[in-house]
């Protein structure tokens, strides 16, 4: 099978190389930073971003919220089906 990324550069306008689940946690940080988080159902959402800033935002169902995020907070986080979009 051919492979249209083989020989591309990652890039942060280009599209993510890989999606992972995410579990929120109040201490754990993600494998990597997301470059954007999709979120199947809607709801709160608790983040540090990738400059360490913690934020609260409110998102609505098969969203995604293109910011850079290390950590998603278990602790007031409503939303579910939450996934990160990575650059591996």
């Amino acid at each position: 099978m051919s492979n249209p990324f083989e020989n591309r550069v990652s890039s942060l306008s280009g599209p993510a190389t890989d999606i992972l689940p995410v579990l929120p946690d109040d201490v754990t940080e993600l494998q990597e930073v997301a470059i954007a988080l999709y979120v199947e159902t809607g709801g709160a959402l608790s983040i540090v971003t990738a400059r360490g800033n913690g934020r609260t935002v409110t998102v609505a169902d098969r969203s995604i919220l293109p910011v850079g995020v290390r950590q998603v907070h278990a602790t007031g986080t409503t939303a579910s089906g939450i996934h990160a979009m990575v650059i591996a």
